[in-house]
């Protein structure tokens, strides 16, 4: 019966969850064809990118302190509303005309907030719903669920920004926020045995108490640093796959979609097979082999000739299968270790420092792929994220992660 109760919990959660997922994946992906349209610059397009990440990097650790002090379920439901609210606006603003590109700009970064509350809020409720030794498996399935969005937001996005407009598309993302909120609403979420917010707030005091919490466990203070190294280096590169396939191996945008289509179907995999799996011994041997074959079918993407784009594929789909087993097994794992009032900062903390090294990585990787050519900097990203996953199998620290 217990079993029962926490499983119907999680997934009623996360079913709304999924649809906000998919709902919100749309409209980004919606807003991304309209600038494009409209605009034809990839500086508003860069611009547009950053906006989606920057409040999330620099404001984590200060949201990561409201959201361990106040009812994080208040805090999900109120976020979600927040983002469906910005999105009615942006239609309203639609239905007026032409949509100026400051207005885009503003509503992306309001909806950038609201999802930097949501993230950590849900990542720390969801210990309090489920059995520790069930948490690796619901990171799988909510991995598979991320997949899932990748693999039908861009042709959803095309296909109903084509038939419908943008307008009806923004009306979707608001009805998506709206049943997550009522599914979050719906589910009773056990409150923290201390609740803090009586106490006066002291954010940089209550931001050092999330970082020492984090601190005081050196295997997960490690993989923090690991998280750090590997964003640096991989999440960069993401950004080049449909240049790789487009220039190098002289493809059109059919090869780019087979390319984002496969590396999806392969994160899919990994998330059922991550879910099915469940908790196993040595998981930082898990992550040390995740980051290993990423780097792998990096390496062998860029030694392939212009000819070899189907063994690309292949690669894309065998790197999508291994990222489950860094991310999820990242995040069942602080969620063990953490107590849960530390949780809401410890999320963040960890959101906010792969944030930050996504805009560092990514001037060093677009200055490389220019002065050596894409092909090669795939070699040369792949061999470092070798030497990222023997550095995540020989630390001791990360070994403590047991």
């Amino acid at each position: 019966m217990q079993a029962l109760r926490w499983k119907s919990q999680f997934f009623t959660i996360w079913t709304g969850q999924a649809v906000s997922l998919i709902t919100s994946a749309i409209l980004q992906m919606a807003i991304i064809l309209y600038l494009t349209e409209t605009t034809g610059s990839a500086l508003i397009l860069s611009l547009a990118s950053l906006v989606g990440f920057l409040p999330y990097a620099v404001l984590g650790p200060f949201i990561g302190v409201l959201v361990d002090r106040y009812n994080r379920k208040h805090i999900m439901i109120l976020s979600d509303l927040v983002i469906a609210l910005a999105a009615a606006i942006l239609a309203l603003a639609a239905l007026s005309g032409e949509l100026p590109v400051w207005l885009v700009m503003v509503i992306l970064f309001v909806r950038s907030v609201g999802t930097a509350f949501h993230t950590p809020s849900l990542s720390a409720v969801t210990p309090l719903l489920v059995p520790q030794d069930m948490l690796a498996k619901c990171a799988g399935y909510s991995q598979a669920i991320q997949s899932v969005s990748l693999l039908l937001s861009p042709a959803l996005a095309a296909f109903l920004y084509m038939a419908w407009n943008l307008t009806a598309v923004i009306a979707l993302d608001v009805a998506g926020a709206v049943i997550a909120s009522l599914t979050v609403a719906w589910v009773k979420i056990p409150g923290l045995t201390k609740p803090q917010q009586t106490e006066p707030l002291h954010f940089f005091k209550e931001m050092k108490e999330g970082f020492l919490a984090l601190r005081s466990n050196k295997g997960l203070f490690a993989l923090l640093w690991i998280g750090f190294l590997f964003t640096f280096i991989y999440m960069p590169i993401n950004a080049l796959f449909p240049l790789m396939s487009m220039k190098h191996f002289e493809g059109t945008a059919f090869h780019v979609s087979v390319v984002e289509i496969a590396f999806a179907l392969g994160m899919l995999a990994g998330g059922l097979a991550l879910g099915a799996l469940g908790a196993l011994k040595n998981r930082y041997l898990m992550i040390a082999a995740s980051i290993a074959l990423i780097g792998l079918g990096l390496v062998v993407s860029g030694l392939l000739p212009p000819s070899g784009f189907l063994l690309f594929a292949a690669s894309c789909l065998v790197m999508g299968f291994a990222a489950p087993f860094y991310a999820g097994v990242q995040t069942a794992l602080v969620q063990e270790k953490i107590q849960p009032q530390y949780l809401g900062r410890v999320f963040s903390l960890l959101g906010s420092v792969q944030g930050l090294a996504m805009p560092l990585g990514l001037i060093l990787s677009g200055m490389f792929a220019d002065g050596i050519g894409v092909s090669r900097w795939f070699l040369v990203s792949g061999m470092l994220l070798l030497s990222v996953a023997m550095l995540a199998f020989l630390l001791p620290a990360m070994k403590k992660l047991e």
